[in-house]
């Protein structure tokens, strides 16, 4: 099991991915039948290939960068927690999210299901 620093630290290695737009890197992340659901409350994306479908869709075309906005959170049972803001371009517009992800981590120290917790009242849509 990883240890909580283990934990902060793979989840600021997310952020920096998401941040670089390295999609590859954020896949490499997670287990083979890691889950994503982003945000909670729409479908699931199961398995590397749809999750790398979900990234390559969204920040692959977006122009993102990421960046933590406090402490990843941890715990000792492979559980971790996070804010962070997402700036990327949406619907020819540039905007802010704020969010919050729940990763649970499997053994061998991957992702086995990410939750963004974000909806419409964290969303700060500007002009480009």
């Amino acid at each position: 099991m990883l240890t909580p620093q283990q934990i902060q630290a793979r989840m600021a290695l997310y952020v920096e991915l998401v941040d670089a737009g390295d999609v590859d890197g954020i896949l490499a992340l997670y287990a083979a039948d890691a889950t994503v659901e982003d945000p909670v409350g729409t479908p699931v994306h199961q398995g590397r290939e749809a999750i790398g479908r979900f990234y390559r869709e969204g920040l692959g075309q977006s122009r993102a960068s990421a960046s933590l906005q406090g402490a990843v959170r941890a715990t000792h049972n492979g559980y971790g927690a996070m804010p962070f803001r997402v700036e990327l371009d949406w619907d020819g517009r540039r905007c802010s999210i704020e969010v919050i992800d729940v990763m649970e981590f499997d053994a061998e120290g991957c992702i086995r299901s990410m939750r963004a917790y974000w909806g419409e009242a964290n969303l700060t849509m500007r002009d480009l």
